[in-house]
C-alpha cells in the first residue's frame, strides 16, 4: 500500500481508482460542531454537572468506551441487533477492533484464523504483527464457498490445528465486492455452531449502500457465534477514528473468573491504546443523537450516490467494452449492487510494473487485486474503487484504463 501512495504522488494528474475513502463531498466542517454541542447537551438533559461534561471530553474515559448505550441503541434500531452496552467496546476505528478480536481469540500456537481470499489486508497484516497462523479460504467466481470453507476446516483439524476465527466481509466486501445472500448467512451460522467456530462480521459498507440491506450474521445469530466489528468511517467520517466490536459471548478469562468476550477485550485496549478519544466519541455520539440513532437515514443521500457511482462504472465499462471486445482480451467484471469496491479480471499480470506503466502512459491508477490474496492469487486482476470520483472524471478515468488494458493485454501477448 505504500507503492500505491507512492505512484500516486508520482502522477497527480491521474485518475485514481484507488482510494476506498469516502466522498468528500458530504463533509460540512461546522457539522463537527453541532455534532459535539448535541452530545454535550446530552450529557446536561440526563443530569451531569458542568464538571462531568468537562471532564466527559477533557479526560481519560472508560476503556470500554463512554458511547456504548448509544451504540447499542444504534444498532438496534437500524440492525436488530440487541445486544446490552456491556457487550460493546468502543474502539480506535475497525482496525483496533479486529486486531483486539484476533489477539483475544488466537491464543494457542495451534490455533488458526480463517480468512475469506481475497480479502481486506488489515487483517493479514493483523495476523503477522500477531504471528498468528492464517489459512485463507478462496472465494468462488460467484463469491463466498460454504463447501470450500468446511474443506478449510477439515484441512486443518486434519493437520492438527484448531480453526478458531472465520473472518469476512459479508457486504459488499472489500476487494471483491461480493454479497452473502440470506441463504448462505444462515447455512454459516449453522456451520459456525456445528463446528464450534466463531465468525468475526466486518461490515462497514451496508449503510452506504442503496437498498434494503440483507440482516447482518449478529442479527441472525442464536448461537452468540458472531463477533461483529463496526466502523463509523465510511457511515459517518473517516477523521473521526471510531469503531466498535460487539462481543457478547461468555468466556473465562485468564484469571479463570466467567465473563464477556468484550471485558477480555477491554482488557487487552487498555494495554494498547488505554481508551479511545472521548472527543471523537462525543462527535460520534452527536451525530447518531442527531439521527435518531439511524445511521442508516443519515446516510440515505450517500447511499444513493455511492450507488449511483457504482452504475456509471459499470455502465461505462459495458460501452467501452461490448461483449465480443471483452472476450478478445480476456477482460470481464462483478457487478455489485452497493458498496465502494468491484472487481475486474484482466488478461495480464496486473503487478506494480503494470500500475506504474498505467499511471505514466495512460494517466489512471488501479489497485492490484494480488494485495488482497495472501494466497498468492488475483494476479491477473484489478480493484477498482467508485466512492471518490465525479461522474466526468469516471468517464474519462475508464476511457483511459480500456485503452491501457487493450495496449497491455497486447503488449504481453507480444512478449
Amino acid at each position: 500500500m505504500n507503492f500505491l501512495n507512492e505512484v500516486t504522488l508520482r502522477y497527480p494528474e491521474a485518475i485514481s481508482f484507488a482510494p476506498g475513502r469516502p466522498y468528500d463531498g458530504f463533509f460540512e466542517t461546522e457539522e463537527v460542531l453541532t455534532h459535539l454541542r448535541r452530545y454535550l447537551d446530552h450529557l446536561a438533559e440526563r443530569g451531569a454537572s458542568p464538571e462531568q461534561v468537562r471532564t466527559a471530553v477533557y479526560q481519560y474515559g472508560p476503556t470500554a468506551g463512554q458511547i456504548r448505550e448509544i451504540i447499542a441503541d444504534s444498532l438496534r434500531r437500524d440492525e436488530g441487533i440487541d445486544v446490552r452496552p456491556e457487550s460493546i467496546v468502543v474502539t480506535v476505528g475497525a482496525q483496533e477492533a479486529m486486531m483486539l478480536a484476533v489477539r483475544a481469540l488466537i491464543r494457542d500456537p495451534d490455533d488458526v484464523l480463517l480468512v475469506s481470499s481475497p480479502c481486506y489486508v488489515g487483517i493479514t497484516g493483523i495476523a503477522r504483527l500477531l504471528d498468528v497462523t492464517l489459512c485463507p479460504v478462496p472465494e468462488s467466481a460467484a463469491g463466498f464457498s460454504l463447501s470450500i470453507l468446511e474443506a478449510a476446516i477439515r484441512d486443518q483439524r486434519a493437520a492438527g490445528r484448531r480453526p478458531r476465527a472465520f473472518y469476512l466481509v459479508p457486504d459488499h466486501a472489500n476487494p471483491s465486492g461480493s454479497t452473502l445472500s440470506l441463504a448462505d448467512r444462515a447455512a454459516l451460522l449453522d456451520l459456525a455452531a456445528r463446528e464450534d467456530l466463531l465468525i468475526l462480521e466486518d461490515s462497514p459498507y451496508r449503510l452506504v449502500s442503496p437498498g434494503a440491506p440483507v440482516p447482518t450474521l449478529k442479527a441472525l445469530d442464536r448461537h452468540r457465534a458472531v463477533v461483529h466489528l463496526g466502523s463509523y468511517s465510511k457511515t459517518l467520517f473517516p477523521g473521526a477514528r471510531v469503531g466498535f466490536a460487539v462481543a457478547d459471548q461468555t468466556v473465562v478469562g485468564d484469571d479463570g473468573r466467567t465473563g464477556l468476550l468484550a471485558d477480555e477485550l477491554s482488557k487487552i485496549k487498555s494495554m494498547v491504546t488505554v481508551n479511545t478519544s472521548s472527543l471523537s466519541q462525543a462527535v460520534v455520539a452527536g451525530a447518531l443523537l442527531a439521527a435518531g440513532g439511524r445511521v442508516s437515514e443519515l446516510n440515505a443521500k450517500a447511499a444513493g450516490h455511492y450507488g449511483d457511482a457504482m452504475r456509471w462504472v459499470l455502465d461505462r465499462l459495458a460501452d467501452r467494452l461490448p461483449p465480443q471486445r471483452r472476450a478478445e482480451l480476456g477482460v470481464r467484471w462483478n457487478e455489485p449492487t452497493g458498496g465502494f469496491f468491484l472487481g475486474v479480471t484482466v488478461g495480464f499480470e496486473a503487478d506494480e510494473a503494470a500500475l506504474t506503466r498505467s499511471a505514466e502512459e495512460y494517466g489512471v491508477i488501479w489497485t492490484p487485486m494480488r494485495y488482497f490474496h495472501p494466497d498468492d492469487g488475483g494476479r491477473r486482476a484489478i480493484r477498482l474503487s467508485v466512492s471518490y470520483l465525479s461522474p466526468e472524471e469516471i468517464d474519462e478515468g475508464i476511457t483511459r484504463l480500456v485503452a491501457f488494458i487493450d495496449a497491455e493485454t497486447r503488449r504481453e501477448a507480444h512478449a
